[in-house]
This record gives C-alpha cells, structure tokens and sequence, in this order.
C-alpha cells in the first residue's frame, strides 16, 4: 500500500536536509582552513626537501655544483654495463653491499629494539599504573631517560661502554660475569648489542608512557567484576586488558618503528665508521657530505623515504585486519 505524504510534511524535511547539508559542507571548510597554515607549513618545511632530494637521485648532483646537475635517470639506482667478455657489470645503490649491509643493519636493529621496549615498556607502564606511595614521583623520574637528549645520553654512555675505564665492565668483573674487559663499542660481535642497551634504555620510558596512557582509559569496573568472578589476573590480562590497549600499543610501536628505522644520531656518536652497524641514515649522510657523492646519498634517502612508508602504510593496514580477513 502506497504511503502518502503530504506536501506539507516534505518541505519541512527538505528543508531540514538542506540545513543539515551546509553545516556539514561549514564545518568542512572550518577544517580546512584550521588546517591551511599546518599543511602549508609541512610543504614548505618537509615537502619541499623531499622533493629536492628525489630530484637530485636522479642528477649526477655534487655537493660544490648543485646548480649544474645533470639528468641521468635510474642510473643512482641500478644500471649495468656489459663487458666485451659478455660479464655484466651491475652499479648502482640497488646493487651495492654496503647498502644491503646497512638496510639489514637497521631492520634487526628496528626489530630488536621496538620488540625489547614494547615488552619493557608494557611491564613498566603496569606496575606505573597500580596505586603504591610515590607513583607521581616514580613516574616523573622514568621519563628522564628520555628527556635526556640522544647525543648527550649516546656520549655518557660511551664513556660507560668504555673497555678501560667503564663502569659496565666493573660491575661485569666485579660480578664474575666477565674474565677480561669487553671493548663494546670497537668489537663487532658486541657494537650492535652496545646500541641496543643504550637504545631501550633511552626509549623504554617513552612507550611505557604511550602504553600507560592507553591502561588509562580502561574501565575501572571492568577490573571489579572480574574480582568478582574470581577470574585469574593473568586471564584478565590476556582477556581484558591487553585487548583493550591494542590501539595505544600499536599507536606506540608505530611511532617507534619510525622513529628505530631512520635511528642516526645514537649509532653515528656511540659507533662511528662500524660497518655492523652502520644504518641506512647513516650511509646516506656519509654519501652526501663525507664522501662528496651527493646524488648517491640523495638515492639512498630516496629509497629510505619508500621503505619507511611502505612499512607504515603496511602496518596500519594490518593493524586493521584481522588474520581471517574481517575488518575490525
């Protein structure tokens, strides 16, 4: 049966439509133009460069003539020459070792790192998060760390690491841990653990804090009727609350992962010119200051710049997908 609505009724609801349409159409333009000055700043600030440097990756651009660089395509990239014996010859920053040394160098380092302080920051983001005398005071000293800035904390602890006069190797042999002194920084079985400890110790209060901001959130009382059921507080854990922090732990591992995969400043002052942990920020400042290869170090920040967002975008992707294909 065929419902009749009377003309007066549609005005209304079309009017109300209408109304609806432009404040939603209002607070659109609002937005952007709250946002206007923030995006014009980021192209100027960060667009730009990045635009200059995926340039100059495909110029033969020398640090003293930038004004006179050549086109030269792929070449930075990967190009190959075939020699009158009929060997191929293969240059380019996609084919040489000492890059795939440092991608590899800084993939196990960006693993290793943000799996030790997730887990490090978790556990510290829980007990910061129960009710004990002096937690304001317990909080406010974990975040020393790493407010200490990176070159500063990356200096301290080279004197620490150091194999005459560091502490670490006195409380080793103090301990009996160690029989002789352990040159951490200069071996290269034990440089890459060096950065390490100084890493995690350095970053661990920041993803307690990301983490700890997320337990937050979580509903007093879903923690009482649990008690109240007798459900066991490791059941509670795996059940309740590591599920209800999933959004601030990978908000926390994001920003870490980032922050671990473009990791300079630590690994350049603690273990200078050390190819077991040389990274790629590392390499790509090398090429473009030190060894006056502008255009290579400008390819490698290029390729550094597209592992970095493919990771992100495949991160956040995965994050939103569960494993039987249904979205959350």
């Amino acid at each position: 049966m065929t419902e009749i609505v009377a003309p007066q009724a549609v005005a209304p609801r079309a009017s109300r439509l209408s109304a609806s349409t432009e404040l939603r159409s209002e607070r659109v333009r609002s937005a952007w133009m709250f946002l206007a000055p923030t995006l014009l700043m980021l192209a100027i600030v960060a667009g730009w460069p990045l635009f200059r440097t995926i340039y100059f990756s495909f110029t033969n651009a020398s640090l003293n003539d930038l004004g006179n660089a050549q086109f030269v395509g792929f070449a930075n990239y990967l190009s190959w020459v075939t020699l009158k014996s009929g060997k191929t010859v293969y240059r380019g920053l996609l084919a040489d070792p000492v890059w795939w040394n440092a991608v590899w160098n800084t993939a196990k380092f960006t693993l290793l790192s943000v799996a030790i302080e997730t887990v490090l920051g978790l556990i510290v983001a829980l007990v910061l998060n129960a009710q004990f005398v002096g937690r304001g005071i317990v909080r406010a000293a974990i975040l020393i760390p790493w407010a200490i800035p990176t070159i500063v904390s990356a200096k301290m602890w080279a004197w620490m690491l150091n194999d005459q006069f560091g502490i670490l190797n006195d409380i080793l042999l103090g301990f009996g841990l160690v029989s002789e002194k352990i040159a951490w920084t200069a071996n290269p079985e034990t440089a890459m653990i060096a950065v390490l400890i100084v890493d995690v110790w350095k970053t661990t209060p920041f993803m307690a804090l990301l983490i700890l901001a997320g337990l937050q959130m979580v509903p007093g009382d879903i923690y009482e009727a649990a008690k109240i059921d007798g459900v066991n507080p490791i059941k509670v854990f795996w059940r309740l609350t590591l599920p209800l922090i999933r959004p601030a732990i990978m908000v926390a591992v994001i920003f870490r992962m980032l922050d671990a995969m473009r990791i300079f400043d630590l690994i350049y002052v603690l273990t200078p010119n050390n190819a077991q942990t040389k990274t790629m920020s590392v390499m790509a400042r090398e090429n473009l200051f030190d060894f006056d290869k502008f255009a290579y170090g400008a390819t490698a920040s290029t390729v550094l710049f597209l592992i970095i967002a493919s990771v992100t975008v495949f991160y956040i992707w995965l994050g939103r997908v569960k494993l039987g294909g249904e979205e959350r």
